[in-house]
């Protein structure tokens, strides 16, 4: 079998500093990015200074007319991600965006239209799942079933709301789409990826702005209540991480099983464990400490062969439409429940 060629790639909005992980993971696996494009307030001078050898593109058509390019990466303003998505997969190309993919149940059904009539990738790069070593090997044991059915999920996504650095559609609710959209969808992914649910029922949604009224489009917390015909879940997402915490957020994940649980504290171990990736399994024969700091991420690998082989090994379409449908059903929940 020959070699499989390098993935080209070009990035086309760098409004996230997401974009940093994503063109990375594709740098790690061998591919090459061939330009990029970005516009307005964003994070092109970063990019020039972090990648001088890639060229700066004066339009995105370049982009996407130029047949060599196989893979468009985006980490626009969330509400502009859906357009540059569909824009590629009509023009041949797959993509890669951060999360959240689209920001309306609307932009949701042309994206399922045009990525089944276009046969293109869209996939979703959920950092908190597949930037992550420790949820990474939590899928390896749940898969190897070291915990018996998973019949629970909660998790826990507090982030540092940096107030004075962020940009102005950080809290333009129709930008960044509601906190359960935004940062509420990396749960919802994990939730589908541990039960193995190809769909589930949002049973209840919240979301409030309780400490910022001076950003009154800022939600700064959310929940959601989740649930299929054999598993529940649970989550919660929020802007409070103090300023004393030495990391962006505790991010944690608690996953029950009939025969065993696993917690994951992603980032911080405020128990003084050095470092992030911790995994704690607890089974029948005791409980133990798992470091995680090692394990492979495979997830840019996989989307490189999957563009190549048109497989859907790095995250299969379904899941990927599925998690955002959920995340979007829950915060018009949420919304149409506020009082």
């Amino acid at each position: 079998m020959s070699p499989m060629k390098p993935i080209r790639f070009a990035v086309l909005g760098l409004n996230h500093d997401h974009v940093f992980g994503q063109v990375n993971c594709l740098l790690e696996a061998g591919a090459e990015c061939v330009g990029y494009h970005g516009t307005g307030e964003d994070l092109s001078a970063d990019f020039a200074e972090r990648h001088p050898g890639v060229p700066r593109l004066d339009d995105a058509r370049r982009a996407l007319e130029d047949e060599t390019v196989d893979l468009v990466v985006t980490a626009a303003v969330p509400a502009d991600r859906a357009a540059i998505a569909l824009a590629a997969m009509r023009h041949g190309k797959d993509v890669m965006t951060d999360k959240p993919g689209m920001t309306t149940m609307a932009q949701l059904a042309e994206l399922r239209a045009v990525q089944a009539e276009t046969g293109r990738i869209l996939s979703i790069l959920y950092s908190e799942h597949f930037e992550n070593r420790a949820t990474v090997k939590a899928g390896e044991l749940v898969t190897a079933g070291a915990i018996g059915k998973v019949v629970s999920t909660a998790g826990f996504g507090p982030h540092r709301i940096r107030k004075a650095e962020r940009p102005a559609w950080f809290f333009e609710r129709e930008r960044y789409g509601g906190i359960l959209v935004d940062i509420g969808s990396h749960q919802c992914e994990q939730f589908l990826f541990f039960t193995g649910a190809s769909e589930a029922e949002v049973l209840s949604a919240r979301v409030a702005n309780r400490a910022n009224p001076d950003r009154p489009g800022l939600q700064d917390t959310g929940e959601l209540h989740l649930a299929t015909r054999e598993a529940t879940g649970f989550v919660r997402v929020d802007w409070f991480t103090p300023a004393g915490l030495p990391v962006w957020g505790d991010g944690r994940l608690f996953i029950t099983g009939t025969e065993g649980m696993i917690e994951l504290r992603k980032y911080v171990d405020l128990a003084g464990r050095p470092g992030g990736d911790h995994l704690f399994l607890t089974d029948a024969s005791g409980v133990t400490h798992i470091d995680c700091s090692n394990v492979d991420l495979p997830y840019g690998r996989q989307l490189c062969a999957d563009i190549s082989e048109r497989t859907e090994t790095a995250m299969p379409q379904a899941r990927c439409f599925a998690a955002m449908e959920i995340a979007l059903r829950a915060q018009a929940m949420a919304e149409g429940a506020r009082t």
